[in-house]
């Protein structure tokens, strides 16, 4: 099997664009929807899905957005369609039958999708985990072992021996990636490339005997001999002076390499980022609506006593917090975001980076430079740790956006790959241990108050870097503590609304009066 790639800054930090509560849940499960329906050839005559009792999914599958996203995916959406809300229902006017099925099943993860899907009389099964942030692993496909992430054109092919001569013709060829062959009876050979195998060459394949073709749902792809300049703070910076040089210098050399880009393909990508975090600054404070959230539009009020004089003075700070206020507000309205890093802390470094760019006048390139600069952070925290809240609570979520938007700030003040580093590592350390406990099983609260002190964080941990403050545990170690502390959290504190807020009585008050409200929800229990 191909060995597990590098992250990249668009696909697993700066991204998914997508609608829904939970990237973990909402942006993931539509790729898996979609990888499913590739699997079967089109639109699926009936799914089964089956979640772990013992996992996430269980309880947050509908309330966190897994279903919507499924469906959707079914139905080949991209995770930022507007049609999304309606999914459920869109599949049943296409005539596909779902069944939803909860068992002990213990899975390793506890973000595992199992899906059978049929689709004229024939059955097609695949496994996947949301890994956080958006990101996906398929690891079974008809019960055959695989490790694929959405990043290649992938060819499926059932053969009749033991795959061996077809891996070994695929092999040669130029345009194939990597190749291997798994299961048993029928052997499955997985061909992982920039297209698909062309039906010339599978004519030349005489014991295949069936094809299916899974298309690429991540935007930066992967490819053969794919090399990285480094995978962590302490490998950035060996043989570097970190206090001669930038972050953001790091970080475009880093995406540069990874996406096989030039530097205006890395800006550019990054400037349709920003402007997508811009507009939905501007609709939050326009106002928004929707009927499944349990806070009301707040953001405006600030706004007003903001203009007035009427707040605490707090500069940039409050800048930020209105502007963490508004991105949480079109999240939570089904509006698009971009999951920087994930859905649940999705205003923490986009606010925060926007509200001082605009405060400090930073033109475009500069506020450009301090996005990647984030985006490198969360590219040592995809490595070293984890963003899923499912892995490691909210300090894995808004933790890490806090470290990236304290990276942010010192770029934008233009300070050093060191005190970027230094911000980061004081910032995470604050957080370590956090729990994720969302109030009535939604991602809205206590979610809105810890991407506001997120920025608290990030402003206070960038001042102190600024200002010499010594870090004294490198960001490496911190993100070793912080996995190591996720390995040991319970799980009734990662996610899974069964602890913290989630089970205080005004909550599952709450929960109770919103799953009135839906026909269907089974998130109460």
């Amino acid at each position: 099997m191909p060995a597990t790639l590098p992250p990249s800054i668009f696909n697993d930090v700066v991204g998914p664009v997508m609608r829904g509560p939970s990237s973990s849940h909402s942006a993931a499960s539509v790729r898996i929807g979609r990888l499913a329906r590739d699997l079967c050839g089109g639109n699926p005559d009936s799914v089964r899905i089956e979640f772990d009792t013992l996992g996430s999914l269980a309880t947050t599958h509908d309330s966190q957005g897994s279903d919507m996203g499924l469906c959707g995916g079914f139905l080949g959406w991209e995770a930022d369609d507007a049609r999304l809300p309606e999914s459920a229902a869109a599949l049943r006017a296409a005539g596909i039958a779902l069944e939803i099925h909860i068992a002990e099943l213990r899975d390793a993860h506890p973000n595992t999708y199992r899906l059978t899907l049929q689709k004229n009389g024939s059955e097609h099964r695949m496994v996947a985990l949301s890994t956080g942030g958006g990101m996906i692993e398929v690891i079974a496909i008809d019960g055959a072992p695989v490790q694929l992430y959405g990043d290649y054109a992938v060819t499926l092919l059932d053969v009749t021996d033991d795959g061996r001569s077809t891996v070994a013709t695929l092999a040669k060829r130029s345009d194939v990636d990597a190749v291997f062959a798994t299961g048993s009876a029928p052997v499955l050979v997985v061909v992982c490339a920039q297209t698909f195998v062309s039906e010339a060459v599978l004519a030349t394949l005489p014991t295949v005997r069936r094809v299916r073709r899974l298309a690429p749902v991540l935007p930066v792809r992967s490819r053969k001999g794919l090399t990285v300049p480094f995978l962590h703070a302490g490998e950035m910076i060996a043989g570097t002076d970190p206090t001669t040089c930038r972050l953001s210098d790091f970080a475009l050399q880093y995406e540069c390499a990874r996406g096989g880009i030039a530097a205006e393909a890395v800006f550019e990508q990054m400037r349709k980022i920003l402007a997508i975090v811009r507009g939905g600054v501007q609709q939050g404070l326009a106002g928004t609506e929707y009927h499944d959230r349990i806070l009301p539009r707040q953001s405006h009020r600030f706004a007003a006593m903001l203009e007035r004089g009427q707040l605490l003075d707090g500069g940039i700070l409050n800048r930020a917090i209105l502007y963490v206020t508004a991105l949480m507000e079109v999240k939570s309205s089904m509006g698009v975001i971009v999951a920087a890093p994930t859905a649940g802390s999705c205003a923490t470094f986009p606010g925060t980076c926007l509200a001082a760019a605009e405060v400090l006048a930073s033109d475009e390139p500069t506020t450009l430079r301090a996005m990647l600069a984030a985006g490198l952070i969360g590219v040592f925290v995809a490595t070293r740790s984890s963003f899923a809240a499912e892995v490691g609570g909210c300090q894995a979520e808004t933790g890490a956006g806090a470290a990236m938007a304290a990276a942010a700030l010192v770029e934008l003040m233009g300070g050093t790959a060191a005190q970027g580093l230094s911000a980061a590592s004081h910032a995470l350390q604050n957080v370590l241990g956090l729990i994720c406990d969302p109030i009535a099983n939604r991602v809205e609260a206590p979610c809105l108050g810890r991407n506001i002190a997120g920025a608290a964080n990030a402003f206070a941990c960038a001042n102190i870097a600024l200002a010499g403050y010594d870090h004294l545990i490198p960001l490496d170690e911190v993100l070793d503590a912080h996995r190591q502390i996720s390995e040991s959290m319970p799980r009734e504190l990662r996610c899974t609304a069964l602890g913290g807020l989630s089970i205080t009585p005004t909550s599952k008050a709450i929960e109770a009066r919103m799953c009135g409200t839906k026909s269907g929800c089974g998130s109460c229990g």
